[in-house]
């Protein structure tokens, strides 16, 4: 499994911003996706997952309510859709593939390369 993301800039606090992740190869193997976030200097948190059907999700409580996961299964795509930012939303934004309904970032063995959200005071 391969996965792109995409998507991320650098906008003001209160601006939206929409983070994508396309997957490709044996995605079925892995219905789970998630998205993580790291700062400069910290460790790699748990942002939010969903599971296949899209049903199920759970977020962080750090962004609950202003963050928002969706996925197309006919595009393999997976989005990110991030409200009112915050300055300590800065980070670089990882998504993950697998097979676990997880907040630990061990359950997922695939990763994408990360895209960068700055978000300015």
């Amino acid at each position: 499994v391969q996965l792109q993301a995409s998507g991320g800039g650098l906008v003001q606090a209160g601006d939206s911003l929409r983070v994508s992740c396309a997957a490709s190869g044996d995605t079925f193997s892995t219905p789970v996706m998630a998205w993580f976030r790291q700062a400069p200097g910290q460790e790699r948190d748990f942002v939010v997952a969903i599971t296949w059907s899209g049903q199920n999700t759970d977020y962080a409580d750090s962004v609950k309510g202003r963050f928002t996961i969706s996925r197309d299964n006919a595009k393999n795509t997976v989005y990110l859709q991030m409200n009112s930012l915050k300055p300590e939303d800065t980070a670089v934004y990882f998504c993950a593939a697998g097979r676990a309904y997880s907040r630990y970032s061990n359950d997922y063995p695939y990763w994408g390369q990360g895209t960068q959200v700055t978000v300015s005071s």
